[in-house]
């Protein structure tokens, strides 16, 4: 990586004024505010650009439920509950499809999804793919295995999670830009796209702004971000970090709703609840329809795997649904 993309990096991360002499010597300076932040500032109060004020049919967001939050229904079971809940995408959960696929072959679970309407548009993939891993060639490998399959099934994208708690430097997110391009190189034969998750907890990557800026930096076409508004309110993240996706827009979103009687400190991902409209979700997606975004919204509870899939999946529409008609989705 060139000084000038590790300054980048710096830049972003913390939002720092970076001052450069020589390119033997970096000087970073803390900021309370700074043209970056004046920038963002002034994107949040320009009008919504006329390409996306009248978004067509077959551009809009759409619900979709992840088999994670009916895990112990099974493949099978649970897609069956959300066929008949009226949804019509579904995020795949990797071990349970692979015990299907192991009784039934890949046709057979291609050929459940069509008899039930359903069309599989992600997937889990595999975690500490971008962070520094004495394993590193293990994920790697797994990765190729998965998105193998996911093309065979007929999907174009998998989520790669950060999830780790040890200590980083600077340094590394120059390694971890590298290893952006590596995982797009890895999934590009098979057309499927690594999408970067933050996550609240880890300590590589944590909010959005970090995914946004090593997703940038790596600029390989096979590695986008993604959003998850669990980790986003639930985390660092702030609500103006949004309009980085007007540069950088978000490939997929994984939409679900936080513990409003709890402090942000005691939120974890099983205390992620229904999306509502009691908080902040509606003006996120509010945000996310002025960007244009036009995908799923993935729906994934990780406090419910008992939950009897049809009624989850039709609670999830009554209190979700009105959400999306407000923008017209």
């Amino acid at each position: 990586m060139k000084v000038d993309d590790l300054i980048s990096v710096a830049s972003f991360y913390g939002r720092l004024t970076v001052c450069t002499q020589p390119k033997s010597s970096l000087g970073v300076v803390s900021c309370g505010f700074n043209k970056s932040c004046a920038m963002m500032a002034v994107s949040l109060r320009q009008p919504v650009s006329k390409a996306f004020s009248s978004i067509p049919p077959d551009k809009r967001m759409f619900l979709c439920m992840h088999q994670a939050t009916s895990a112990n229904a099974g493949f099978r079971g649970s897609l069956e509950g959300y066929a008949r809940a009226g949804f019509r995408h579904v995020e795949l959960v990797p071990s349970l499809t692979d015990a299907y696929v192991e009784q039934h072959g890949v046709a057979g679970a291609r050929q459940l999804l069509r008899d039930l309407g359903l069309a599989a548009v992600s997937s889990g993939g595999v975690p500490g793919l971008f962070e520094p891993t004495a394993d590193r060639g293990r994920r790697l490998d797994e990765l190729k295995f998965r998105a193998e399959r996911l093309a065979q099934l007929g999907i174009d994208r998998v989520v790669c999670p950060s999830i780790t708690d040890a200590k980083f430097a600077l340094e590394d997110y120059e390694i971890g830009v590298q290893n952006m391009r590596e995982v797009g190189d890895v999934v590009r034969p098979f057309g499927v796209t690594a999408m970067v998750e933050f996550t609240k907890a880890s300590s590589f990557i944590g909010t959005l702004q970090t995914a946004i800026s090593m997703v940038q930096l790596a600029a390989h076409p096979f590695v986008k971000v993604m959003l998850d508004t669990f980790h986003f309110q639930a985390g660092l993240s702030k609500f103006e970090d949004l309009a980085l996706l007007g540069t950088t827009p978000p490939h997929h979103v994984h939409f679900q709703d936080v513990d409003r009687s709890l402090p942000r400190e005691l939120l974890t991902p099983t205390t992620r609840s229904i999306p509502s409209s009691d908080g902040q979700l509606p003006a996120i997606v509010e945000r996310l329809h002025q960007l244009g975004y036009a995908g799923p919204l993935s729906v994934e509870l990780l406090h419910v795997p008992d939950a009897d899939p049809f009624e989850i999946a039709a609670a999830i529409r009554r209190s979700a649904e009105p959400m999306l008609r407000h923008v017209g989705s």
